[in-house]
C-alpha cells in the first residue's frame, strides 16, 4: 500500500524522500506549502501536532492498521523498523546508528537552520552576531563530521538512516557558506550517497508546488 508523505522542499522532507526512495517503498507525495501556512490547516496538524514537516501516512501500519508518524528521526526510525533496512537488528550495531541520528537531530540541523534564518535579517547587526555565533558552530558540526568520516565509510559504519539524515542538511551546505572541500572525508562521502540512484530519485523528487 502507498504511504503519504506530508512535505515541503527542506531538508527534513528530503531525509524522508530519499529513504523511502532507497528502502523502495510506494509513496505519494502531498505538498504543505509552509510559505503559505499550510502546516497549520487542521487537517495536517491532526497528523503533525507540531505543525512541522514532513510527516507520514501509512495505510499498513503494525498488525495492519494505519499509522501515522511526525518528526523527521521518528520516521526514518519507523521506516528502518518496517523495512528491515538501514537499520541494523542488533542492539550493538544499532547504536553508532541512533548516536549520529540524535547528533543530526539536536544539533547538525538546528545549527545550519539559525544560518539559514540569519542570513535574511535585515538588521546588520543582529545579522552578523547571529551569522557568526551559529556559523562557527555549523562549521565545528561539519569538522565533528569530517573526523568521524576519517575513520569509517558512513557516519553508523554501514549505510543507515542516519546518513540519510545528515545529507539532508549537508545537501544545503552552500546555504552554510561551507565548501565541502575543506572537508575531504565528508566531500567523499557526499559524492558516494549522491551516486546512488535512489538518494538521486530521493532528490529529484517534487516536493513543492513550483513548476
Amino acid at each position: 500500500m502507498t504511504i503519504e508523505l506530508h512535505t515541503w522542499n527542506t531538508p527534513n522532507g528530503r531525509k524522508i524522500s530519499v529513504a523511502l526512495e532507497e528502502m523502495q517503498l510506494p509513496y505519494v507525495v502531498k505538498t504543505v506549502n509552509i510559505t503559505k501556512g499550510e502546516q497549520h490547516a487542521p487537517g495536517f496538524l491532526r497528523i503533525s501536532p507540531n505543525n512541522r514537516i514532513p510527516a507520514i501516512v501509512d495505510p499498513d501500519g503494525p498488525d495492519g492498521q494505519p499509522i501515522s508518524v511526525f518528526e523527521s528521526g521518528a520516521i526514518l526510525l519507523y521506516l528502518g523498523e518496517k523495512t528491515g533496512k538501514f537499520l541494523p537488528a542488533s542492539l550493538r550495531d544499532r547504536v553508532p546508528v541512533l548516536e549520529w541520528l540524535m547528533w543530526q537531530m539536536g544539533g547538525f540541523g538546528p545549527m545550519p537552520g539559525q544560518v539559514h534564518h540569519f542570513r535574511m535579517v535585515e538588521a546588520e547587526s543582529d545579522r552578523r552576531y547571529g551569522l557568526k555565533r551559529y556559523s562557527d558552530e555549523t562549521r565545528r558540526l561539519y569538522s565533528v563530521l569530517d573526523k568521524r568520516l576519517a575513520q569509517v565509510e558512513y557516519v553508523a559504519g554501514e549505510l543507515s538512516v542516519a546518513d540519510f539524515a545528515i545529507l539532508g542538511w549537508a545537501w544545503r551546505h552552500e546555504r552554510h557558506q561551507v565548501s565541502l572541500d575543506d572537508y575531504p572525508n565528508v566531500k567523499r562521502w557526499y559524492d558516494a550517497l549522491f551516486a546512488r540512484p535512489g538518494v538521486q530519485r530521493g532528490f529529484d523528487v517534487k516536493l513543492d508546488d513550483q513548476a
